[in-house]
Order: C-alpha cells, then sequence, then structure tokens
C-alpha cells in the first residue's frame, strides 16, 4: 500500500466520526452500547433457544441461528471500536486495522446477502414443494450450505481489498465515517480513478443485484402457491413464516441499494453515516424482534429458555 503525505509519510488513519460536543459524545456512547449490548442479547437469545429447543432442529431454524450469530458478528465488526472512537481525542486507526475492518464488514454483509437468498430458497421449497422438502433439505444440505454461505461471502471481497490496499493515498488523512467505508477511502486517493470506482460498484452491486432478484422470484413463486391455498388459516400460516423474512429483506436490501446503488464517493458524508448506521447497528437490533414477534414457535422457545 502506498501513502503519501505533501510533508511526510503518514502512519494512519482519523475516523471522524460524529462531531459534536463532549457531553453529546458520552450520551451518543451510553445509546451505542445499550444497543450493542441489547443485540448481542436478542440474537443470542435466539441462537440459544434453537440450541436448547429440540423442536426448532428443523433447516429454517438452523438457518435463523446462524442468521443470527452473523448478526452479532456484524455489528462486532463495527460497534466496539465505534465506541472507542468516540471516547478517543485522537480517534486515530491504523491502515493494517482500517482495511480488516473494511474487509470484515463487507465480508459479512456479503455473508448475510448469501444467507438471506438461502432462507428464501428454504421457504420457497417448504410452501411450494413440501411433499419433496424433507428429502432436498436434509440436514447434510444445510450444513453445506451454511459453510458455502460463510465461504463464499469472505471470499467474495477479497479482489476489492486488494486493489484497494494497492492504492495511494496522499494529502489529508481524515476519513468522514464511523467506519472504513469505501467511499471515504476513495476520495482520499491521490489519483481518481473511475476505472477502479467502477470495479468496486460492479463486485459490490453484482451480488446484492443477482440474489436480490433470487429473493425476490423465490417469494414471487411463495406467493402463487399461496393464493391456490383454498383455507384462509392455511393461508395466514404460510404467510406468516414468511412475513418475518420479507420484513428483514426490505430493511436490509431497501437500505444497502440506497448506499451501493452508485458510484462509490458520491453519497454525501451525513448520508453515508445514516444509511451505513441504520443498515449496520440498527437492523441487527431489529431482526430478534421481528423473528420473535412473528414466529410463535420462536416464542415459545424463548420463553422456555427464559423461563416465563
Amino acid at each position: 500500500m502506498k501513502i503519501f503525505n505533501n510533508s511526510s509519510t503518514i502512519t494512519g488513519f482519523i475516523l471522524l466520526g460524529f462531531p459534536c460536543p463532549k457531553e453529546e459524545q458520552v450520551l451518543l456512547f451510553v445509546l451505542f452500547s445499550v444497543v450493542y449490548l441489547l443485540t448481542l442479547m436478542g440474537n443470542g437469545s435466539i441462537i440459544c433457544a434453537v440450541h436448547w429447543d429440540q423442536r426448532l432442529h428443523t433447516p429454517m431454524y438452523i438457518l435463523l441461528a446462524n442468521f443470527s450469530f452473523l448478526e452479532i458478528c456484524y455489528v462486532t465488526s463495527t460497534v466496539p471500536n465505534m465506541l472507542a472512537n468516540i471516547l478517543s481525542d485522537t480517534k486515530d486507526i491504523s491502515f493494517s486495522g482500517c482495511f480488516l475492518q473494511f474487509y470484515f464488514f463487507f465480508s459479512l454483509g456479503s455473508t448475510e446477502n448469501f444467507f438471506l437468498a438461502i432462507m428464501a430458497f428454504d421457504r420457497y421449497l417448504a410452501i411450494c414443494q413440501p411433499l419433496h422438502y424433507p428429502t432436498i433439505m436434509t440436514g447434510c444440505l444445510c450444513t453445506n450450505i451454511v459453510v458455502g454461505c460463510w465461504v463464499l461471502g469472505f471470499l467474495w471481497f477479497l479482489i476489492p481489498i486488494i486493489i484497494m490496499s494497492q492504492m495511494s493515498f496522499c494529502g489529508s488523512r481524515i476519513i468522514d465515517h464511523f467506519l472504513c467505508d469505501p467511499g471515504p477511502l476513495l476520495a482520499l486517493t491521490c489519483e481518481k480513478d473511475p476505472v477502479v470506482e467502477l470495479i468496486f460498484s460492479i463486485l459490490s452491486l453484482l451480488p446484492l443485484i443477482i440474489l436480490f432478484l433470487f429473493i425476490i422470484m423465490s417469494y414471487a413463486l411463495v406467493l402463487r402457491a399461496v393464493l391456490k391455498v383454498p383455507s384462509a388459516a392455511g393461508r395466514r400460516k404460510a404467510f406468516s413464516t414468511c412475513g418475518s423474512h420479507m420484513t428483514v429483506v426490505s430493511l436490509f436490501y431497501g437500505s444497502v441499494l440506497v448506499m451501493y446503488g452508485g458510484p462509490a464517493s458520491e453519497h454525501e458524508a451525513g448520508m453515508q453515516k445514516i444509511v451505513t448506521l441504520f443498515y449496520s447497528v440498527v437492523t441487527p437490533l431489529l431482526n430478534p424482534v421481528i423473528y420473535s414477534l412473528r414466529n410463535k414457535d420462536i416464542k415459545k422457545a424463548l420463553q422456555k429458555f427464559l423461563g416465563i
């Protein structure tokens, strides 16, 4: 990685985070700490409920438990560093630390894309192919799918991280963000390279668009099958198993497509922070609530686990 400055070689970036008076920074620290702890507790509760309740040892809930674990990893890739940054006077982050955060944050985001697509496919099989579902979605296949999601997610962003690590950075080392996001990083490069931005946009959008279309197609087939169910109770049950996942998909893809639907460096800093904060911090907090509120099996398992 080449890093230049007008006067000397610099040794890291400054994550500006949320510039505000000290009193407001303390409030932000308390707020994000509470959100982080609630996220850990909510997603951890779902993992424990699935683990301890034998009735939930099915592909649907195994995927949900892995998704909850992914959400814990996802929020942990940003929030602890953000909390330390809020209290820090220097707000420094090393180059290796910055690019490691960049890699893990986007790799976990890619893994979430794959999990959302597989969870939609699981619901398609369960509702549209109910007789063949047990023979298709076996425990072995479910395990292979879970491993495949993690491996593909972490392989996908190796190319962008290698490309960006070879770029030259000069001038200001201030990143007007709370994490190492490609937009602000590209803005600090010595020479603006539209080709690199295009490559990064393509690599970012390709899995997003393909998997989003796959999810839409899966649920279109599910909707067609559900509408053919003669009883209203059957239709409600089918919609209830899919409603939570569709809500989570809408929250995640809605914010991510707004963020990365165009060139990586075109968004204003304030917009970048708000949208990134929503899909990286708020949605992992909301997902356990969404799944537990709309799923009777999860609610019963949580009540049993918590002794309520």
